[in-house]
């Protein structure tokens, strides 16, 4: 298998090797239970090909939570192109609430396969990219200065608990604004 052997994929295998993991992803945060089976026929591939790419439901799992990570890191630095420092925070804050819910429907497993290197990598590249967010909205004088990223990423931990769904999404938006009014505490109101 290409992968194994670190040979580059040719390109249609790369991109269905992206949808089967995009698929995965959306399944997993519905159901922890989704099967592989379902998730190749969304992601419009035989069970083959899905196990070409992911022998186990373990790899295919490990694969979203990778990958997961990796567009959280990725994300931070877009956001603040686009955006004032605060709505960059909120929105990924927003994404971060989204990653801990399908996180947290697999967390059993994840906790089974996940290594402390992997685990250390995951932490290192949420960290950074929350601490360039809160160190933007610092010097833009939007939230008080001195907030420990560490301290906000376990505060936001009960978001991992809100329940799927259209009533989740609604209760995780009135929490994150809880936790931005939090930390906002104390600015003069005309800070954006």
């Amino acid at each position: 298998m290409a992968e194994q052997r670190n040979e580059p994929l040719r390109a249609d295998a790369r991109q269905n090797r992206a949808r089967i993991v995009e698929v995965a992803r959306d399944a997993f945060a519905a159901s922890s239970d989704a099967s592989l089976n379902s998730i190749a026929k969304q992601a419009g591939v035989g069970p083959g090909t899905l196990y070409r790419h992911f022998p186990t439901r373990e790899t295919l799992i490990m694969a979203v939570y990778r990958h997961e990570v990796e567009r959280l890191g990725a994300y931070a630095p877009e956001l603040l192109a686009e955006h004032a420092p605060l709505e960059s925070l909120r929105l990924w804050l927003d994404r971060l609430a989204h990653y801990g819910r399908v996180k947290h429907g697999l967390s059993d497993v994840l906790h089974a396969l996940t290594d402390e290197a992997l685990a250390g990598e995951a932490y290192d590249l949420v960290i950074g990219a929350l601490t360039s967010l809160l160190r933007a909205c610092e010097d833009a004088g939007a939230i008080r200065p001195g907030t420990d990223p560490d301290d906000v990423l376990l505060v936001l931990g009960f978001l991992w608990r809100v329940a799927p769904g259209e009533e989740g999404e609604a209760r995780a938006a009135r929490l994150l604004d809880l936790v931005i009014d939090g930390l906002r505490y104390g600015m003069p109101t005309t800070a954006v």
